[in-house]
């Protein structure tokens, strides 16, 4: 059944905080809807781990994303969730890997994007004109679906694509866009954390390996 008001642009785009997404069980949070989508499938670990393998996850990961969704759009199905995801992942690494994307991830990204259409709004808000965004749909959940599929088009061919970066902790495959030149690290108070610790470590270890007769 068609939708007597389509979703509409969200109310608040701002991304959800590492430390909210790290209380949900996710371990990264806050970057481009399709990278906190694709950063819900451990690839470090053989077989990868998926963050999203109960439909508990997988609503509390819609739930964590609620506010950068266009009011209205309903929860996909966990089916739905994880074949973008995949798809979303394999083509972000490709480009890390300076590699070809698998056509089917391509195709499924595409399709995905296509399953809810877009037109602009104008409207007049504290006196100036603005442009919001009306989705278009006979499915809500449709709508989420092409939000995270449109997110990964707009990152790979944005500036974000020379910025994104997988963390520099080998056991680690957390993606992010680097806000600055020198990020390393997939979040401070984890890997960023460890590595500080580890350095200690190492500095400590070769002080007391000098002072030994």
């Amino acid at each position: 059944m068609a939708h007597t008001r389509p979703p509409q642009t969200p109310r608040d785009p701002r991304p959800p905080t590492p430390r909210a997404a790290q209380a949900a069980g996710f371990m990264l949070g806050g970057e481009p809807l399709a990278l906190d989508l694709a950063d819900t499938l451990v690839t470090v670990t053989d077989p990868p781990t998926d963050l999203l393998a109960d439909a508990t996850q997988v609503r509390r990961f819609w739930e964590l994303q609620a506010a950068r969704l266009p009011a209205g759009a309903a929860r996909p199905s966990p089916a739905a969730t994880r074949t973008l995801r995949d798809a979303i992942r394999a083509v972000l690494d490709a480009h890390l890997e300076h590699q070809r994307p698998p056509p089917t991830a391509l195709a499924e990204i595409n399709a995905a994007a296509s399953t809810a259409t877009t037109s602009p709004r104008l409207t007049f808000v504290g006196g100036e004109f603005c442009q919001a965004e009306d989705w278009h749909t006979t499915d809500a959940a449709s709508v989420a679906v092409a939000a995270a599929a449109r997110s990964a088009i707009e990152v790979l061919t944005s500036d974000d694509a020379t910025r994104l970066r997988r963390c520099a902790n080998p056991m680690c495959s957390m993606l992010f866009v680097a806000d600055t030149p020198s990020r390393q690290w997939c979040t401070p108070n984890i890997c960023g954390n460890r590595a500080r610790v580890a350095r200690h470590y190492r500095r400590s270890r070769t002080r007391a390996e000098s002072s030994t007769p």
